[in-house]
């Protein structure tokens, strides 16, 4: 919003030519919604917690611990998470790129389905929410407005190409089959990180981590001369998303304040499937859907404990791991909390470093 009301006038007063700039935009966006979040966090938290009087419902067949000590705690404090973004992301960035409204869509239709299935859980006390099929279903609809978008806007050559991280100027081309395989990452991405969000702090920081990532390559692959250098695919205008990315890291780093263990609040479904979504929608913009892969390696790797312990139990009787998803099973073996997230946070900075380095090693 600022860009357009604001660069326009550079020409009569040259301080405005700072709006021209990605990197000032972007550094706006990341303090305007930590602010967001730092001001509105405790009444937020309030709200919430008058009108959630017992707090999230924790499942009985979950570990033993968590009933004793995160009892009582808000959930839906992914609405903080969305308003910081929201509003960075709007007075900051350009609202002419399709780019960040094709993103902003899937953010916030994520996050509405979210939302509900936390009200329904909050408001019957019980952790039985929207049911899984028809929560899917309306995130299918809303990846496939989204994706079907992002193809119409991104030139021809490289609509619905796939290109493979380490080779260089290779893109194969899916055709219309790149729509469902868009639907699939962005779909994927927001379960996974739903599924990592079990313990205080461990799903904002390795997305926080992602965020930093992908804002990075948003700007390398938005960058004909960056793209061209590195040998990487450039999608014209995708470097806006620099400024969401941004304004993401700002959002999730304002919300760990009040998320840090002991938690004040839980992000709930409201925030992991909207910050899931958003990481997926990302990664088809940039053409990077498969570093997605390696930068969220850690989501990855929750969601195959999940699909690995369900898979075992049922044609053998028998469980792979003590629990799952995978953190819970660290919990069983008796390591802390803080001891857990901790290592968490560090593999997924590992293997953030080993996605962006497929930028420069091809």
């Amino acid at each position: 919003m600022l860009y357009n009301l604001l660069f326009p006038l550079a020409e009569d007063y040259q301080i405005f030519n700072l709006f021209r700039y990605l990197t000032f935009r972007s550094g706006g966006a990341l303090l305007t919604a930590l602010l967001i979040s730092f001001i509105f966090g405790p009444h937020v938290i309030n709200w919430l917690k008058s009108r959630q009087h017992r707090g999230q419902p924790i499942r009985d067949d979950g570990p033993q611990s968590h009933i004793i000590a995160k009892q009582g705690t808000p959930t839906m404090g992914g609405f903080l998470i969305l308003l910081g973004l929201g509003f960075g992301t709007v007075l900051w960035a350009d609202l002419t790129n399709r780019y960040v409204w094709s993103v902003l869509l899937v953010t916030l239709g994520f996050g509405a389905i979210g939302f509900i299935d936390d009200y329904l859980k909050v408001s019957r006390h019980n952790t039985r929410g929207v049911p899984g099929k028809l929560k899917l279903l309306f995130q299918i609809l809303i990846a496939l407005a989204a994706t079907y978008w992002i193809v119409q806007t991104t030139s021809p050559d490289l609509a619905t190409g796939l290109t493979i991280p380490f080779l260089k100027n290779v893109l194969i081309d899916l055709g219309w089959f790149y729509i469902p395989f868009g639907v699939l990452v962005m779909v994927g991405a927001s379960n996974a990180v739903n599924l990592t969000d079990g313990l205080d702090g461990l799903a904002i920081v390795p997305v926080m981590i992602a965020a930093t990532s992908f804002g990075l390559i948003a700007y390398l692959v938005g960058n004909a001369v960056f793209a061209n250098y590195l040998q990487i695919q450039s999608v014209p205008g995708s470097g806006e998303l620099l400024v969401f990315c941004a304004a993401l890291f700002g959002a999730g780093l304002g919300f760990l304040w009040f998320n840090a263990p002991p938690a004040m609040v839980f992000m709930g479904d409201t925030g992991s499937l909207a910050m899931g979504g958003a990481l997926g929608a990302i990664s088809v913009v940039t053409r990077h859907e498969i570093v997605l892969a390696i930068i969220g390696g850690l989501f990855v790797l929750e969601t195959v404990s999940v699909i690995v312990q369900v898979a075992s139990f049922k044609l053998t009787g028998k469980r792979v791991f003590r629990m799952a998803p995978l953190h819970h099973h660290y919990e069983q073996k008796g390591w802390q909390e803080p001891t857990i997230v901790i290592r968490f946070w560090i593999i997924a900075v590992i293997l953030a470093l080993i996605g962006l380095a497929s930028l420069k090693l091809r």
